[in-house]
């Protein structure tokens, strides 16, 4: 079903999702909205995204190995991105606003120990620019208003990542709108379970959502059997 969910009545035991062409009515709901990756919003970041933009250090790190690349960010994902780029890559800068890191401090120490990791403090990418592919980042100095050109084959953006999960706050979300749901994928409203990078977990990859969307799955069918919620209903249907 193609449809745009509007609003999700997920507190009783039949649940209603209801979407601008119509209402469905279920038993269980699994949530697999995903997160989208926070982008920098500079020129040339959507034009050059697969072609040396990149969110995903360790997806396409192999790409550019030998080379000299740039990360934007300061926080966890960007320190072990730098520590996991630097192992492959000729050179890398590590873009931050700041004037230093927000990551953890054992993860800052040990790129502080990486002699090919160049931290590049109260700088931010302003825009991204080459021809076929990535060939050099514009920076802005933070403090100075100095501006600089930066050579380098790559833009891995590591600024985090951002759920959508206003229609679900019932479920229970964290502090950074991820819904609460461990590697059970059950939410605390009875019924309603979660998949996939939406939900509070330490590794958002391809791999770990579909092995979130087994065990939710399967946890679903459990739910049906003990609630006595099974065979004898109808799973899926329009109001």
């Amino acid at each position: 079903i193609t449809d745009q969910v509007i609003r999700v009545e997920t507190t009783d035991a039949v649940k209603t999702v209801v979407c601008q062409e119509n209402s469905y009515q279920s038993k269980t709901i699994l949530i697999a909205t995903g997160a989208a990756h926070k982008k920098l919003g500079v020129p040339g970041e959507e034009e050059f995204a697969g072609m040396g933009v990149s969110y995903c250090a360790t997806c396409d790190g192999a790409f550019f190995r030998g080379k000299d690349v740039a990360i934007a960010g300061g926080g966890n994902t960007a320190l072990e991105d730098a520590l996991f780029l630097a192992n492959l890559c000729r050179t890398v800068y590590l873009v931050h606003r700041r004037d230093s890191f927000r990551g953890e401090k054992v993860l800052a120490e040990a790129v502080a120990q990486r002699p090919n990791i160049r931290p590049l403090f109260n700088k931010t990418v302003e825009s991204i620019h080459g021809g076929q592919s990535v060939e050099g980042a514009a920076l802005l100095d933070t403090v100075t208003g100095e501006r600089t050109q930066l050579p380098i084959s790559a833009v891995f953006v590591a600024i985090g990542m951002q759920p959508d999960n206003g229609l679900f706050a019932a479920a229970g979300l964290d502090e950074n709108g991820y819904i609460q749901a461990d590697e059970s994928c059950t939410t605390r409203l009875p019924g309603v379970f979660v998949a996939g990078d939406t939900r509070t977990k330490w590794l958002r990859q391809i791999i770990t959502a579909a092995a979130d969307g087994a065990v939710a799955a399967t946890r679903a069918g459990h739910y049906l059997e003990t609630a006595g919620l099974g065979q004898s209903e109808e799973a899926l249907s329009p109001v």
